[in-house]
C-alpha cells in the first residue's frame, strides 16, 4: 500500500512540474531569472510618479517668452534629501586620491587571466618613496608641511552616449561597416578636487580668505553642501557613486539596481522641490517667504543685503530649515543646483510632455553657448526671485562657484512582486 501511495505521489509531482515547464511545451516565460527587489538608497527619499504644469514663474512677465506653460509627466524616482555635503564628497576625493597611490606604491598581483590586480586592502604608507611625485615640489612647503598635489586627482571614466546609438543605423546582417558597440562609448578625465578659490575669485574686494581656507576642509563645515564643482565634477560624482555602489553588492546577496546615480533634468528638479504642491511658488508652498512669526524659510538675500537675517551669512548645514512635503531640504536657498539639463532659451516650445528632458554634452573646442547647463534653487547669495521653484538659471559646464554645489537622483524602476 505504501509502494502504492508513493508512485501516486510521485506521478501527481512530476504532472504538476511538467505542467509548468518548458519541456511541456507550454509558454513559461524564461526560467532561473534572477531574483531582484528595488533599493532603498542611503540617504534618499521617494518622489512619486505625477504630472507637472510648467511655465513661468509668479508675476514673472520676462519669462513668458521662454517658459510656455504646459503640462508634463515625471517618472518617479529617488533623490537626495540634501545636497552632496563636503564630507560625502571628501569620500570621493580620497578615493581618488587613495587610487593614485595604490597605483603607484603597492604591488599587483596576478589573476588567474594574468591580469595584474591591485590589492585594494593593502594599507598605504604616505612616506613611501614611490609617492613623493604625488606632492609638491620641496619649495612649495608650506608651514613645515608637504602639500600634495590635487592637479593630479583626475577621475577617468566612460560612459554610453545613448543618444549618439539611438540615431546610429540598426545593426544586422553581414555588413561590417555598421557601427560596433565602441562606438558609442565616450571617456572623460576630470580634475575632481573642489575650487576652494571661488570664495575669493566670486567676490571681488570683499575678505572671503577664511572660507578659501577653510570651508572644503574645516570639521565645521563637513554638512555643508559642497561647492567650487563644475557640472563636469559634479557627473563624474554620479558616475563614481554608482561604481562604489555596484561593487559593494558584487559579493552580496541583494540584489543590484541595474540604474545609474546620475544629476536631475531640470523638470525633475523642480517637480521635486514642489513637494507635491500643484503650482506652489516655492518649496514650503508660498505664497510668502516668511512664516507666521516673521522667521525666514530659507537661506538667501533678504531685503537690500542683511545675510545674516535668515540665520547663516554663507551657507548653511545641508539640512537646515524645515524640508518640504517630500522630505527634500532647502530646494529653495543655500546653494543653487546643478541639473543634468542643458540650458536652450526655447526648450519649452519643442519639449516632450514625457519625462521632458534636453542633455548635451559638449566639447571644450565647442561654442560657448552649447555648454549652458541650468541650474536651479537659488542660493545663499541671491534674492528670493531665484528661489521659486519656476524659476530658470543656467551657468557654463565647466565654470565653479561659491554659490552652486548639487543632488543626485536615481530612477524608480517598480516594486518586486515579493513587496506586495
Amino acid at each position: 500500500m505504501k509502494n502504492v501511495l508513493k508512485s501516486s505521489l510521485f506521478a501527481l509531482l512530476f504532472s504538476l512540474y511538467s505542467c509548468g515547464s518548458q519541456e511541456g511545451g507550454e509558454l513559461t516565460g524564461a526560467l532561473e531569472r534572477p531574483s531582484w527587489s528595488p533599493i532603498n538608497p542611503y540617504g534618499m527619499v521617494y518622489v512619486p510618479s505625477g504630472t507637472l504644469m510648467v511655465g513661468p514663474s509668479d508675476q514673472d512677465v520676462n519669462s513668458t517668452y521662454v517658459q510656455r506653460p504646459k503640462q508634463i509627466s515625471i517618472q518617479g524616482f529617488y533623490m537626495d534629501e540634501t545636497e552632496i555635503t563636503n564630507n560625502e564628497y571628501r569620500q570621493f576625493v580620497e578615493w581618488v586620491r587613495d587610487s593614485i597611490a595604490r597605483e603607484l606604491s603597492v604591488p599587483k598581483e596576478q589573476d588567474d587571466d594574468g591580469n595584474g590586480v591591485l590589492d585594494w586592502r593593502t594599507k598605504i604608507d604616505w612616506e613611501a618613496d614611490e609617492l613623493d611625485v604625488m606632492y609638491l615640489a620641496d619649495g612649495d612647503i608650506y608651514l613645515g608641511q608637504k602639500i600634495l598635489d590635487v592637479g593630479q586627482f583626475n577621475y577617468r571614466y566612460k560612459w554610453f552616449n545613448w543618444d549618439k546609438a539611438a540615431h546610429a543605423p540598426r545593426r544586422g546582417g553581414d555588413d561590417k561597416s555598421q557601427a560596433k558597440l565602441k562606438d558609442f562609448m565616450e571617456v572623460d578625465t576630470v580634475n575632481i578636487y573642489p575650487d576652494t578659490l571661488v570664495w575669493i575669485r566670486d567676490f571681488a574686494y570683499s575678505y572671503n580668505e577664511p572660507m578659501a581656507r577653510q570651508y572644503f576642509f574645516h570639521p565645521a563645515y563637513d554638512d555643508y553642501p559642497v561647492v567650487g564643482v563644475s557640472w563636469a565634477m559634479a557627473k563624474a560624482f554620479t558616475h563614481w557613486r554608482t561604481k562604489l555602489y555596484l561593487s559593494a553588492q558584487e559579493n552580496s546577496k541583494a540584489a543590484i539596481n541595474s540604474e545609474d546615480f546620475r544629476l536631475p533634468s531640470e523638470h525633475e528638479w523642480e517637480y521635486a522641490a514642489r513637494g507635491g504642491h500643484e503650482l506652489a511658488p516655492y518649496p514650503w508652498g508660498g505664497p510668502y517667504i516668511r512664516n507666521a512669526k516673521g522667521c525666514l524659510l530659507a537661506n538667501f538675500k533678504p531685503g537690500r543685503g542683511d545675510y545674516p537675517e535668515d540665520g547663516g551669512f554663507y551657507t548653511v548645514k545641508a539640512d537646515a530649515y524645515f524640508p518640504n512635503d517630500y522630505g527634500l531640504y532647502n530646494m529653495a536657498g543655500n546653494v543653487s543646483e546643478w541639473t543634468n539639463s542643458a540650458f536652450h532659451e526655447n526648450f519649452y516650445s519643442f519639449m516632450s510632455d514625457l519625462n521632458p528632458n534636453y542633455s548635451y554634452s559638449a566639447e571644450d573646442e565647442e561654442n560657448i553657448a552649447n555648454k549652458r547647463k541650468v541650474v536651479r534653487g537659488g542660493s545663499w547669495k541671491d534674492i528670493h526671485y531665484f528661489l521659486q521653484t519656476g524659476t530658470r538659471d543656467w551657468e557654463y559646464q565647466d565654470t565653479t562657484k561659491s554659490y552652486i554645489g548639487f543632488r543626485c537622483v536615481l530612477t524608480f524602476l517598480g516594486r518586486s512582486i515579493n513587496d506586495f
